[in-house]
């Protein structure tokens, strides 16, 4: 991934996946009014896992 996604949720909370270096990500979820609930760093490996689980939920 070499951009930033963004996900919307139904309650109007969003989740940000930026790049962060080589090989980490920044993760942040932020609620309705938009202010930041939690920011996790993230290695690749971690955030392909995560993206494939979120598709095997989806589908």
């Amino acid at each position: 991934m070499k951009h930033s996604i963004t996900i919307h949720t139904a309650d109007g909370s969003s989740v940000t996946i930026r790049p962060h270096g080589a090989y980490h990500f920044d993760l942040e979820t932020r609620n309705a009014s938009g202010e930041t609930v939690s920011t996790v760093v993230m290695d690749r490996d971690d955030v392909r896992r995560l993206m494939a689980e979120m598709g095997e939920v989806a589908a």
